[in-house]
This record gives structure tokens, C-alpha cells and sequence, in this order.
């Protein structure tokens, strides 16, 4: 004798199994693809990012909170191939096995009242405004808008963000 009720129950349960392995497969497929990266390369748009030690060629960055002194940048874009950056942003690049695993463009987030070194070779790096690393501090922090005329005189120069979301910083020697 024959139970159609069992055999539902086993249809049922095979479904769920195999959208159950369908699942783990895309899963595990990201997380191998994932699994050479670093943090910071696994970073999407929105996150922010701390340079620890700036270099042309081996950077030593992490994610930090966005509210954070140490967030020097905040990642506008992320892309698995290299991709060319809007010129107000910095190129971040990975590479693992001659391939590039990263490519993120990186906005400035200055705080108010934080200074910062600049490199042309390595970007920004957040420090001690009594440091002799210090090349400027930022006297005022304007979201949404690009415009230089925005800051006062006591700001001697200013960083813009012109692509969206704008900003401007307004700039000054660091303090002594």
C-alpha cells in the first residue's frame, strides 16, 4: 500500500534539502573568492579605512568605525578589477598572485580639529598635531558642498571633494 502524504513529505524535504546546498554552494563560492583578501579589500562603499603605514607598494591599512580620529578615508567605490578613480579620490589596489583582488577609490573623512600628514606617494595618514609629521590641520569640515570660498581667512588652503557627496576642508598649518 501507498502513502501519498509520505510522498509529499519526501518531496518537500528533498526540496529543502537541495535549496538548503544551493545556499552553502553561493555562499562558500564568496567565501573562497573572499578568502584572499584582506580586510580592508573586503571593504564596500560606506566603510572607512585606517592607513596604518602609507607605501607605493605594501600599505598596511584596516577598517575602522567612520566616527573614528583614525578614519582617514572613506571608500566610495569597490571593484574586483582596476577601475579609474574620480581625481578628488585615492586608489587603493590588491593584488595576490600578479592579480588584483581590490580595487577601492577612497575619499578623505578629516575630522575637525585633527591634523593629518600627506604624501603624494602614500596619501593621508592621521597624527598628532604636535608631531612633526603633521602637514595640516583641518580647521572646518563642509559636507555636501565644494567650494573654497567656503572657508574663512584664518584657513590658509583647502582639500575639495567634487564628486558626490561633495565636501570641503578647510586647512591650516598644524599647531606647534
Amino acid at each position: 500500500m501507498k502513502f501519498p502524504a509520505a510522498r509529499l513529505l519526501a518531496r518537500v524535504v528533498l526540496t529543502l534539502v537541495a535549496a538548503a546546498a544551493a545556499v552553502v554552494a553561493v555562499a562558500g563560492c564568496s567565501l573562497i573568492q573572499d578568502a584572499g583578501k584582506s580586510d580592508t579589500a573586503k571593504a564596500k562603499a560606506g566603510d572607512c579605512i585606517n592607513v596604518i603605514e602609507g607605501s607605493t607598494v605594501d600599505s598596511k591599512t584596516e577598517p575602522v568605525d567612520c566616527s573614528s580620529d583614525k578614519a582617514v578615508y572613506t571608500v566610495a567605490q569597490s571593484y574586483d578589477k582596476k577601475t579609474d578613480c574620480a581625481a578628488d579620490y585615492t586608489s587603493y589596489e590588491e593584488t595576490l598572485a600578479g592579480g588584483t583582488t581590490a580595487f577601492l577609490c577612497l575619499a578623505p573623512n578629516f575630522k575637525e580639529g585633527r591634523c593629518y600628514n600627506e604624501s603624494s606617494a602614500t596619501g593621508y595618514k592621521h597624527v598628532d598635531c604636535g608631531s612633526s609629521e603633521a602637514t595640516f590641520r583641518v580647521l572646518k569640515r563642509i559636507d555636501g558642498q565644494a567650494d573654497e570660498l567656503l572657508c574663512g581667512a584664518d584657513a590658509d588652503g583647502f582639500r575639495l571633494i567634487e564628486t558626490d557627496p561633495k565636501a570641503t576642508f578647510c586647512t591650516a598649518k598644524p599647531k606647534s
